[in-house]
């Protein structure tokens, strides 16, 4: 449901009220009982993200990945560039024994 902001122009009290679309404005002010009240127009309020789990940038590189997802790809690309060698050694110690 949406809050609308209401003022009285003749007592100058400013409250807000939960109504649904449906519902008809107030036309009475609750604070002095005369029917000097309109809805405040308030802009819309924009989406702020903060704290954790948010690009901070709020969009990714131009490649399509994030700086933190091509280095992980290249860690593991260097780890599997590197098994092969270990997996050479150890073949060539059993071959020894």
């Amino acid at each position: 449901m949406p809050v609308y902001i209401y003022h009285c122009n003749n007592c100058g009290t400013q409250f807000e009220k939960n109504q649904r679309y449906s519902d008809e404005p107030l036309k009475v002010c609750p604070e002095c009982g005369k029917k000097t009240i309109h809805k405040v127009i308030t802009a819309p309020v924009s989406v702020i993200y903060k704290g954790s789990g948010f690009y901070s940038t709020d969009h990714r590189s131009s490649s399509g990945a994030s700086s933190s997802a091509r280095s992980a790809k290249e860690t593991t690309e260097e780890s599997k560039a590197t098994e092969p060698a270990k997996e050479k050694k150890a073949d060539t110690e059993k071959s020894k024994a």
